[in-house]
């Protein structure tokens, strides 16, 4: 990825744990380094196909001197993230703060946080199969669309299928969103079991029946496996009310663990259900 380089802007802003800090303000020093792609700019030599670098530099002037946080990390991370939502051809972003005046009592040059934070491109599968199904799904991927932090990019086909397991009596409806996210898996799972339990979602069975399912099938090409997640979810292979819509609207995607699109995935399980 390309990249477009600010070097140690000087911003004078009121951050820091002690009062007097806050109160009597002193100098920051923000070096960004942007991942844009700037192919389309350099040939046309069209700004609009770029990220202007002195609208960036205004932009994290004008936050350092509008927000007062207590933590060099609190400041990073938050100016990381409207950095990311302002200008949409930043793919991320690597930030450092510096803070040349901080109040330590001994001999120093600088003391800074530096982050680097991005987009994601994740896959959500969501399934009804209880009550008015429709309405729980279409609910449910409003509030994830209404998420700051989640742009819901493509949404397949609803389809019906049979329940799966041998809790599960009734049929579903389902499908898979492609989002980009600022969010990490950890977060991205919260705000999903946040949105089912407000669909009435109540967690008994394992497969069981449910208003509303939100499960995390891919994050990148992240392979994850702990007490709380695993990516990818577990079993996508035989799951054809998975593959069916994922074919629809990613059947290119790689699986990271079998290595296989997801239009071959779904062509392999329908060879083995005709056999």
């Amino acid at each position: 990825m390309d990249q477009i380089r600010i070097d140690r802007l000087k911003v004078f802003a009121h951050h820091g744990v002690y009062p007097e800090e806050s109160a009597q303000g002193q100098n920051f020093y923000v070096s960004a380094i942007l991942d844009v792609d700037t192919r389309e700019a350099g040939l046309r030599d069209e700004l609009s196909e770029s990220v202007d670098y002195g609208s960036v530099s205004m932009f994290i002037d004008k936050f350092m001197k509008k927000n007062t946080f207590k933590l060099l990390e609190a400041v990073v991370e938050n100016l990381a993230r409207e950095i990311l939502l302002k200008y949409p051809l930043v793919h991320s972003v690597t930030l450092k703060v510096s803070k040349p005046q901080a109040p330590i009592p001994l001999p120093f040059e600088d003391v800074s946080v530096t982050v680097k934070r991005g987009w994601h491109v994740a896959y959500i599968a969501f399934g009804s199969n209880l009550g008015d199904r429709e309405e729980y799904i279409r609910q449910g991927l409003e509030m994830l669309e209404n998420e700051n932090d989640i742009y819901v990019l493509r949404t397949s086909e609803i389809i019906e299928t049979e329940a799966y397991g041998d809790v599960a009596t009734e049929a579903f409806l389902n499908g898979v969103i492609k989002v980009k996210t600022l969010l990490t898996p950890y977060e991205l799972l919260r705000i999903c079991h946040e949105i089912e339990k407000k669909a009435g979602r109540v967690r008994t069975a394992h497969w069981g029946n449910r208003t509303l399912d939100l499960d995390i099938l891919f994050y990148d090409e992240m392979i994850l496996e702990d007490e709380y997640l695993t990516i990818p979810h577990i079993d996508i292979k035989n799951r054809d009310f998975v593959l069916i819509p994922m074919a629809e609207i990613a059947p290119g995607f790689v699986h990271p663990v079998y290595r296989l699109t997801m239009k071959d995935m779904k062509e392999n399980l329908c060879l083995t259900k005709s056999n």
